[in-house]
């Protein structure tokens, strides 16, 4: 590991209870009452008012750790199906803007519902109605997100037949003028219906987007228990792109977040020739699933219960103990991932104090296999950001030959509601 004598980067950390974890009052006072006033995440297109009266409920309740999803997501449901409401209205009467920005408000009470991930009856539901909204309010927008089934041609029996995806080109992309484009890999807990909040952004700087999600979370169609999963469904996705006429070939870079990294370092790995780039954001590859970090990692950074919620995303369910015991299977050290001898090009960008998954992955990814390129953000936790989404947004304008200004781009990202 990266720390002397063989220890966790942050292991004079790893003990340590972290305050918001003792109630959803504290989450919400400490880490999430600033994100939900910013509408940036996990608060993406949200407005404060929205959650406030949602608050003081949950806050009245007492809710804490452990959860009883169903009661959690109950309480989120009159606001948002009020929301969808005014949303509707608004719609009928011709006001586009407006029913757009109300559609995805819903969305977002409906997405803090089910986070981390729906594990319960109400949070699966949920997660179907808030994707429901969110193809409505960003359908109604200026420049619309599609929503494409993408055939999993290269699936198995037990997966599912389609990879949905959201796509947004630039207005002038054509086959006589193909566009690039950035593949972004969502996390454990955001799925395409938040990441789309990068999509507008690329796309005023004239580069495509598609979100996906990760096997275990969202609508991907790979089995979550499988850890040669995911390259089929890569396979399949990228198959795709290349018969886009709109979409430049060669031209495709993956930009993975959180949990979506480990994807994006395997597949750099299994397919080094299909990609102009692959970033790596915050994600692990071997040591993330150490019994010793698992045992601990549900007290500290993540609002929840990490480790718990990573055992569901696997295909455990709730059996944490089998997933201890089994984890390594998912290493891409041990499965010898790391050390094949082709790798894309690829960025590995973290902040040195990750107390989600551990900076000692990426040291690791740096001592096998074939070169990379790291940038560690120091003293700073998961993903390193603010400062990471710049480094990451100069590296992709390089590597498409664009000139743009990160801090434009970056000004996309919060959502500030009119209505």
């Amino acid at each position: 590991m990266a720390a002397p004598k063989g220890g966790f980067f942050i292991q004079d950390k790893l003990y340590k209870k972290a305050p918001h974890h003792e109630s959803f009052k504290q989450l919400w006072e400490t880490k999430w009452k600033k994100p939900c006033s910013m509408g940036i995440y996990p608060f993406m297109f949200s407005a404060i008012q929205d959650f406030e009266p949602i608050v003081e409920k949950l806050v009245e309740s007492d809710f804490k750790e452990p959860y009883s999803w169903d009661d959690y997501a109950q309480v989120y449901f009159p606001k948002a199906e009020e929301l969808v409401s005014q949303a509707q209205r608004a719609e009928q009467e011709g006001n586009k803007e407006k029913a757009s920005e109300l559609y995805l408000r819903a969305s977002a009470v409906y997405r803090i519902s089910r986070f981390p991930a729906p594990r319960s009856e109400k949070q699966r539901y949920a997660w179907q109605e808030g994707k429901k909204a969110c193809n409505k309010g960003l359908g109604l927008r200026e420049h619309p997100v599609h929503e494409i089934e993408v055939p999993h041609t290269h699936g198995i029996e037990g997966e599912g037949r389609v990879i949905p995806i959201y796509h947004l080109l630039p207005s002038d992309a054509s086959e006589s003028n193909p566009a690039a484009v950035v593949l972004i890999m969502t996390g454990l807990d955001g799925y395409r219906t938040e990441l789309a909040v990068w999509m507008e952004g690329w796309r005023q700087n004239g580069i495509g987007s598609i979100v996906v999600e990760i096997p275990g979370t969202g609508d991907s169609p790979a089995l979550a228990s499988d850890p040669t999963s995911p390259d089929r469904q890569w396979s399949s996705l990228l198959d795709w792109i290349d018969t886009q006429p709109a979409i430049a070939k060669g031209k495709a870079c993956v930009w993975a977040f959180s949990t979506g990294g480990y994807y994006a370092i395997r597949l750099a790995h299994t397919h080094p020739t299909r990609l102009a780039g692959v970033v790596a954001l915050g994600g692990g590859v071997h040591h993330m699933f150490d019994e010793e970090w698992l045992n601990n990692v549900n007290n500290l950074e993540y609002p929840f219960d990490l480790a718990t919620t990573l055992c569901y995303k696997y295909g455990y369910g709730d059996d944490f103990e089998k997933f201890k015991k089994e984890a390594k299977k998912f290493s891409l050290l041990e499965d010898g991932t790391l050390d094949k001898p082709e790798c894309a090009r690829l960025l590995l960008v973290n902040g040195t104090e990750d107390e989600i998954f551990p900076i000692d992955d990426y040291y690791l990814c740096l001592l096998h296999g074939a070169p990379k390129e790291a940038r560690f953000v120091q003293g700073i936790k998961h993903m390193g950001e603010p400062e990471s989404f710049f480094i990451i947004l100069k590296w992709i304008y390089k590597l498409f030959g664009i000139k743009a200004n990160p801090v434009d781009q970056m000004k996309t990202i919060p959502f500030k509601p009119k209505y």
